[in-house]
């Protein structure tokens, strides 16, 4: 640890442009800790705070510039990719969408604070096409505001700070040792809490054949589409005859159906999560032939099947 820390003192501006970025790129190396430290460190004279501030952003907008490059050239696919990194990966395009439907491009403003919707935010700006200086005007905006929060925390603080750092110092490597067995065994119970999701997921979708079969022997199964607004301007076609609505307003009355009533929901979500949740609670109201589709609309469509246009 005391090496980490005079590592730190020697090439501080580099550490956090590396940490900065490498955050901002997706890997799991945590800058707000490195920013509070400089921030502290620079009360005391060693760092500049404006160079500190200046350095993060700049390593922040080589990131998202690529990015948000990447979103415009590759679209969802690459929201895909971002979410396997997360540790919620099933929720992360959903959320984001949700914040961006709601606020737009003011979500950029304080994304950087919220992990999770830090890592999607970026490329789905350059997937719904928004123009290049519009996204990094507020991209600056936001991540001026963060780096300024977080190197100011450790300015306010720096006696604080310090004192910490001098603790770690002759602490040695020990702390190391348990900071990392804890991260472990966190990692690990997501883990574990994710397979049981999968696991009991895979169990209950139907397939885009068995849909399709079902759909042409006109079965009168009810279709929902449950894709975000967001989502859906961007690509303006469904199943036929599905019924788009949010799964916050989706309420049903069991004595409306019949028993054998068949009910599929579709979304773009990896691993078809917001299906899911929709149909446990579905369940849960006493409805008991509700499967999500395996793939959701993108399987659908790879698969060549018919598809209507929506009209607003």
């Amino acid at each position: 640890m005391s090496q980490l820390i005079d590592f730190l003192l020697q090439h501080g501006y580099a550490v956090v442009f590396v940490s900065v970025f490498a955050e901002q790129a997706g890997l799991p190396l945590p800058a707000v800790p490195v920013l509070v430290a400089t921030g502290a460190l620079s009360r005391s004279g060693y760092f500049s705070f404006s160079s500190v501030i200046l350095t993060a952003i700049a390593a922040s907008l080589v990131a998202d510039v690529v990015w948000y490059q990447l979103g415009r050239l590759y679209g969802r696919s690459v929201l895909a990719f971002i979410c396997k990194l997360s540790l919620e990966p099933d929720f992360c395009v959903r959320r984001t969408e949700d914040a961006f439907a709601r606020r737009g491009l003011w979500t950029l403003v304080f994304a950087k604070f919220i992990p999770g919707l830090n890592a999607a935010t970026v490329p789905l700006a350059g997937m719904i096409r928004t123009p290049p200086a519009r996204f990094l005007l507020f991209d600056t905006a936001g991540l001026l505001l963060w780096t300024t929060a977080y190197t100011s925390l450790g300015y306010v603080f720096s006696q604080q700070v310090e004192l910490v750092i001098a603790y770690l110092y002759n602490l040695g490597v020990s702390f190391f040792v348990v900071v990392v067995a804890a991260m472990s065994a966190y990692i690990a119970f997501k883990v574990r809490q994710r397979g049981k999701f999968l696991a009991t997921l895979a169990a209950a979708r139907i397939t885009p054949e068995e849909l399709r079969s079902k759909l042409e022997a006109k079965q009168g199964v009810i279709v929902f589409d449950l894709r975000n607004p967001l989502d859906v301007t961007t690509d303006r076609v469904r199943i036929p005859g599905a019924f788009h609505v949010l799964p916050e307003h989706l309420e049903m009355d069991r004595s409306d159906y019949p028993d054998d009533q068949d009910f599929v929901l579709y979304c773009t979500c990896p691993n078809e999560a917001t299906s899911a949740r929709v149909a446990r609670r579905l369940i849960q109201m006493g409805f008991s032939r509700v499967r999500p589709l395996a793939g959701g609309l993108d399987a659908w469509r790879s698969r060549g099947y018919p598809l209507e246009n929506i009209d607003f």
